[in-house]
């Protein structure tokens, strides 16, 4: 008994020591000692710290493995042995006794002897430049020893500073993070690839990350303030897994929630319908964004409009976001660096939009050759190319059209859109330039444009047209700053020439002006400030049409012209408060002035706005003050840390529209047109809390979210029944102020490695609507809340990817949501003389719920890093079930009875098929 009782004292002891087990090592060769199930890394820090010994390994790859055994009298290599018999990791030990722990297959070595040698003044590099494939293999494993011991002062921390430069290109590695697991210590690269952070001295392992790329790791000896140089790979995709976001090491610790970003790299993964690469597809297949249909375009994010999603092309706003009726999107995939959509946690310095903020952010070109890629599909075409211009110049041009027409000459003869045509094409041109190190000034232009019509007589067109100059300073090693001038025009018209006595040019155009200056400053290891101000001048033709031909009879007519200017100032804060709380708090102050030339009624306090309450006009000379609204938006998130790797964060922001979009349809149309907050419209406005979990599993394989919001909107535009909202000059005699509130619930489940990755994702989402309290017009549904056009309540999404080999991939995509909700005739009734049809109330009905499946493949070529071209095929089938998912319903009389039908826009399966290329 006494013996016993003294055996489990014995292991509580060892349990509770500090080293979970001596080392016993005289000669550096033989262990004893118990390890009663420690975790590996543990175990490698115990016998480093007590032996000659070194470990060189991936901390992702040995997270699992526990060491649970009782040495006596056994070497490293027998210990290491029985550690990982059960698994598929491999070790080596050389001799200098450095221990390299491989996954897959053992490594072979021999190192020049210069390998391992600390760099003049604590500087180092780990350049991989050449052809010295050995050393690119134990970079990840090189120690290297920062900062010299020798001028190291008493002070038990030291600063780590260094660049981030991509393999293949040079070119800075901007937003590339750095992480520090044990001390919960992190740095994100800058514009110029630059990162700075303090760590504890002593022996640390970083871990390094670009969006679309794999974890890098490097191991340091930190011994005082010094420099490293980081070569990554840049936006390559390891062979073995797929990348879904750069947010594996930072889902958990980012402060922000609601924020998605996907990879260019994932997308080009997923089926799209005609093979076309597609970054607003892309989105849907994420929580809390959806869409009112196929070929719908503009999307829905948290229960929001299409028009309340601020849309950022490389600092340009961009009005009409698709091409050919919603099936392509307005951006080219080549010209894609990276795409982040915020859902919640707008940053301060983003303002003008309820629901999000999508930011697109375009390549620059490559430093290194000048290079091309493109792609040939069925019906688009595509090609880029990028390169050097000297030493401090690059560009990148590319452009993409369609060769549609063929479908329309396919349909049968009696079909009315046989004649049809449809066309569009883009173009962007950037270029960046260095005039130095603290100077970089860019070039941003898009253009595009699509033309359709439906038969010989009428014409359809609309197009986008952006321009900015942008100039970043670094003013010092924690103060930058970027300077944006620029200008963003988006327009449509229709060309009527059915007879010439009735032809005419109808149109509607809007052009922003727009100016901005951002600021980062670097205040210390704890705040990170950001401030600045925009400034945006609106100039709307809300609408007119013209007579074409001498012969045209048609009355020249205009909706009066409309000028606004919104300025913001805005301030915010990025602070660390220890390892575990971590908020970001910020403050923007918007200030928004409707500006003459104009001529508005004005009608009688207290009563509804209609033709009956006009009481006169008012007119506003060029340049005048018509009325001015301003407030502030507050905009705070937090994030705490459970443990490693799981945290809980909270957030909550207020946003302000001043600009509205125009429509009777769910999505947004050509015909379109926008309005501009006035005297008699006021700006929209809402807030959204949130609240998430967040969740790495099984050494960052998995991650899993869940996050809840509610959002409460103001001076929302509906309708009133008989709206007319073409060539309205008195708009607002049409309109409802109307309330709204969304809230909802997002669950995600993302597997990031392996030879089947992909995620799940279910949405609930509601989006109601009311008339204001105050509205005295018009009471819709008399009064209560009802579902607008965009409430779908359940969405599923199902994204998976599995590699068959190296070089041949298969896909899958499934999605299921609730049908949208529609007004219907409920009943027919005699009134006058004549049948009426009585309509249900707004939007109580739904169409049948939606449902698809995509499938594709996509084969790579050959992996040779020296070959003259790459290339791979895309190809597959959208909407395989070939499900006749409803995009609307509609009713027309047919022979004096008044029959339903519904509208599907791709009732059968869609082969498609796509050859990419880049050299």
């Amino acid at each position: 008994m006494i013996k016993n009782l003294l055996l489990v004292l014995l292991g509580w002891m060892l349990l509770l020591g500090p080293a979970f087990g001596q080392v016993e090592s005289p000669e550096g060769e033989k262990f004893s000692g118990f390890y009663p199930g420690i975790n590996f890394d543990r175990f490698a820090h115990q016998i480093e710290s007590s032996t000659a010994y070194r470990f060189y390994f991936d901390l992702s790859e040995v997270e699992n493995i526990l060491v649970n055994i009782n040495a006596k009298d056994n070497t490293l290599s027998q210990i290491l042995e029985v550690v990982f018999e059960n698994s598929d990791l491999k070790f080596v030990i050389d001799g200098k006794k450095r221990v390299f722990i491989t996954k897959g297959s053992r490594l072979d070595f021999s190192l020049g002897k210069d390998f391992f040698q600390i760099g003049e003044k604590g500087e180092q590099t780990d350049s991989l430049q050449g052809n010295d494939e050995l050393k690119r293999a134990f970079t990840r494993n090189k120690l290297y020893v920062i900062g010299s011991p020798e001028k190291s002062n008493s002070a038990t921390t030291a600063t780590l500073t260094g660049k981030i430069t991509g393999l293949e290109t040079g070119n800075p590695v901007s937003g590339a993070v750095v992480f520090e697991k044990i001390n919960y210590s992190r740095a994100i690269a800058n514009e110029q690839g630059l990162y700075s952070f303090t760590l504890p001295k002593g022996r640390h392992t970083l871990f390094v990350q670009n969006l679309g790329g794999f974890v890098e790791q490097r191991q340091i000896n930190l011994q005082g303030d010094g420099s490293l140089d980081m070569a990554i790979e840049e936006n390559i995709i390891s062979l073995s897994e797929v990348v879904v976001s750069s947010e594996k090491l930072t889902n958990v610790s980012r402060p922000e929630m609601g924020v998605q970003s996907l990879s260019m790299n994932t997308m080009r993964k997923l089926p799209a319908v005609l093979g076309e690469v597609d970054i607003l597809k892309g989105l849907l297949t994420l929580p809390g964004v959806n869409t009112v249909g196929e070929a719908s375009v503009g999307f829905n994010v948290r229960g929001g409009a299409a028009d309340q999603n601020l849309i950022l092309y490389n600092n340009t706003t961009i009005y009409n976001p698709a091409h050919l009726f919603g099936l392509f999107s307005a951006f080219n995939p080549d010209m894609i660096e990276s795409v982040d959509l915020y859902k919640a946690g707008v940053p301060v310095k983003y303002g003008g939009r309820l629901s999000s903020v999508l930011n697109v952010n375009a390549k620059y070109g490559s430093k290194e050759k000048l290079k091309a890629s493109g792609g040939i599909g069925l019906m688009t075409g595509r090609l880029t190319l990028e390169g050097p211009i000297g030493d401090k110049t690059t560009f990148i041009i590319g452009g993409r059209s369609t060769y549609s027409n063929w479908l329309f000459d396919l349909l049968e003869e009696k079909t009315d859109f046989r004649e049809g045509r449809a066309s569009f094409y883009d173009l962007n041109f950037n270029m960046e330039h260095r005039l130095n190190d603290k100077n970089i000034i860019r070039l941003n232009s898009y253009m595009s444009k699509d033309n359709f019509r439906f038969d010989q007589d009428t014409l359809f067109g609309y197009q986008n047209q952006n321009v900015n100059l942008s100039w970043t300073h670094y003013f010092s090693e924690r103060l930058e700053g970027e300077f944006v001038i620029g200008q963003d025009r988006y327009k449509f018209g229709i060309e009527g020439r059915d007879n010439p006595l009735n032809a005419y040019d109808f149109g509607f155009d809007i052009q922003q002006d727009h100016l901005r200056a951002d600021f980062v400053f670097e205040k210390d290891l704890k705040h990170t400030l950001n401030f600045g101000f925009s400034s945006i001048r609106y100039g709307l033709r809300p609408g007119y049409i013209d007579p074409f031909g001498s012969a045209s009879i048609v009355n020249q007519e205009k909706v009066n012209s409309e000028q606004a200017l919104e300025t913001a100032l805005y301030f915010g804060d990025d602070f660390e408060i220890n390892d575990r709380i971590s908020v970001n708090y910020g403050l923007r102050y918007v200030i928004y002035n409707s500006l003459g030339p104009n001529t508005l009624k004005t009608y009688q306090p207290g009563q509804a706005i209609s033709e009956s309450t006009v009481i006169g006009e008012k007119s506003y000379d060029k340049g005048e003050i018509m009325n001015t609204y301003h407030g502030p938006e507050f905009r705070i998130s937090g994030r705490y840390n459970l443990d490693k790797f799981s945290s809980i964060k909270a957030g909550y922001n207020t946003m302000r529209q001043h600009i509205h979009l125009l429509t009777n349809s769910s999505s947004i149309s050509p015909t379109d047109t926008w309005k501009l907050s006035d005297p008699n419209i006021r700006p929209q406005w809402g807030d959204q809390i949130s609240l998430g979990y967040y969740r790495n599993l099984k050494a960052n394989t998995y991650e899993f979210s869940l996050e809840v919001y509610h959002r409460s909107m103001k001076n929302l535009i509906d309708y009133r029944s008989g709206a007319s909202l073409v060539l309205n000059n008195d708009i607002e005699q049409d309109i409802l102020r109307t309330d709204g509130r969304a809230y909802g619930a997002e669950m995600m489940l993302k597997k990031n490695s392996g030879k089947l990755n992909g995620w799940i994702s279910y949405t609930y989402s509601r989006s109601l609507l009311r008339t204001a309290g105050d509205e005295t017009a018009e009471k819709i549904n008399g009064g209560e809340y009802y579902p607008s056009n965009f409430d779908q309540p359940h969405n599923i999404v199902l994204v998976g990817n599995y590699e068959l080999s190296k070089r041949v991939g298969a896909a899958v995509n499934a999605n299921y949501s609730t049908g949208r909700p529609v007004t219907l005739p409920v009943a027919k009734f005699v009134y006058g003389g004549s049948e009426r049809v009585f309509f249900s109330d707004r939007n109580a009905y739904r169409i049948p719920d939606y449902f698809r499946v995509d499938l594709s493949m996509n084969l790579e070529g050959n992996h040779k890093v020296r070959k003259l071209a790459h290339s791979s095929w895309s190809l597959g089938v959208y909407n395989v079930l070939g499900r006749k998912n409803p995009y609307s319903v509609f009713f027309t009389p047919v022979n004096g009875v008044l029959k339903g039908y519904q509208l599907s826009i791709f009732a059968q399966p869609i082969p498609f098929v796509t050859y990419n290329f880049r050299f």
